[in-house]
């Protein structure tokens, strides 16, 4: 059974810095991506930042591209998001993405099999 746990959620003024962390369990990041995905209220799921395992490719949404950093710890099977000059358009639940499912755009949230419960991260003006 696979399991994805964030961490590191939390309120934030606006220039400021969150780092999330996802942890595994169940789920070998080998041979595929993980990532993160956000979804404010009354908006749909939108696609964060994601990165192949050993960290040769990497995403980033238009969005947050220049402010975000993908990371990850491959051995210990996870993933960060370095968040900086955070905006409160930034405000939402995010969401730890994991296995492609190799169909559709990263983009697209139907594409990753599994997905953590979220941490919301809030940024105030």
């Amino acid at each position: 059974q696979v399991e994805l746990v964030e961490s590191g959620g939390g309120s934030a003024q606006a220039g400021g810095s969150l780092k999330l962390s996802c942890a595994a369990s169940g789920f070998t990041y080998s041979k595929n991506y993980m990532g993160w995905f956000r979804q404010a209220p009354g908006k749909e799921r939108e696609a964060v930042a994601a990165q192949y395992a050993g960290g040769t490719i990497s995403f980033y949404s238009d969005s947050v591209k220049g402010r975000f950093t993908i990371s990850q710890d491959n051995r210990n099977n996870m993933v960060f998001l370095q968040m900086d000059s955070l905006k409160p358009e930034d405000t939402a639940m995010y969401y730890c993405v994991a296995e492609r499912r190799w169909k559709d755009d990263w983009t697209d949230a139907v594409e990753f099999k599994y997905w953590g419960k979220g941490t919301q991260v809030t940024v105030s003006p």
